[in-house]
């Protein structure tokens, strides 16, 4: 079927992609939801801020249209199902995903599926899931409850080529920054021992950006950074990596 990406910028959505790609479906669209201030990390249970001002880099890498929507709504709804009167959900930053769904049916029709890359989080894969069937579309979640190392390693075997652009657990440091996943890979098994660190993220551990992957007709190189201390504290500081200036780089 031909669909439609919801993307952050992290591995995990552009992940899901390619397994749609692999399962035979079509991209047509991507979507990404940005805060109002970009650049700035944002206070939302279902969206990826940090690395949103570097999005329209993956859109041009993939050679594939992208649609945004700026989140007007916050947390509203914070029960598990998100079963609630229409009126109720004014206001909610679940309403930004099924607006801008609605608003990429009237431009692309033939879309199907949404692609999301939930693995571990039912409040998220949920809500996805409610407005897909609200529109009438089918959620592609192909990462969803796979073991976390098991797909690093399918990520690795794709090439794919990740840095760290947000770090937020006990064992990193603003050092990891900007950081691989290969070159981290290792040290992700030495701090999921020791602190019960989730290898993809999974606790909010850190946030990710794709320089590369086989979809991308250029790869995406970062010239410019600025380090941002979000909250500084003993156990799990929380810094983050904002992209300043990027160029797309031809690929061998």
């Amino acid at each position: 079927m031909k669909f439609l990406a919801l993307i952050s910028g992290g591995k995990d959505s552009v992940y899901n992609i390619i397994r749609c790609v692999q399962e035979g479906h079509e991209l047509v669209l991507l979507v990404n939801l940005y805060p109002k201030q970009i650049g700035i990390e944002s206070d939302s249970f279902m969206y990826q801020s940090v690395g949103t001002n570097a999005i329209q880099a993956i859109a041009q890498a993939m050679d594939k249209p992208l649609m945004t929507r700026e989140i007007s709504g916050t947390p509203k709804i914070t029960n598990l199902d998100y079963q609630s009167k229409e009126e109720e959900r004014i206001g909610d930053e679940v309403e930004d995903l099924y607006l801008v769904l609605k608003e990429a049916l009237t431009q692309y029709p033939d879309i199907k599926g949404v692609s999301s890359g939930a693995i571990a989080s039912t409040y998220q894969k949920l809500r996805v899931e409610d407005c897909c069937n609200r529109l009438g579309l089918a959620s592609l979640a192909y990462l969803w409850n796979q073991d976390q190392f098991s797909l690093l390693d399918q990520m690795l075997h794709n090439n794919m080529n990740i840095i760290l652009i947000k770090i937020a657990a006990m064992g990193l440091t603003q050092k990891h920054l900007g950081k691989t996943i290969q070159e981290l890979y290792d040290y992700f098994k030495e701090i999921n021992k020791k602190f019960g660190f989730h290898p993809c993220g999974e606790g909010g551990e850190f946030e990710s950006f794709v320089l590369d992957c086989p979809l991308y007709k250029k790869r995406i190189q970062i010239n410019e950074t600025e380090v941002i201390c979000h909250e500084e504290n003993s156990f799990a500081p929380v810094y983050y990596l904002l992209i300043k200036k990027y160029e797309l780089i031809e690929k061998n």
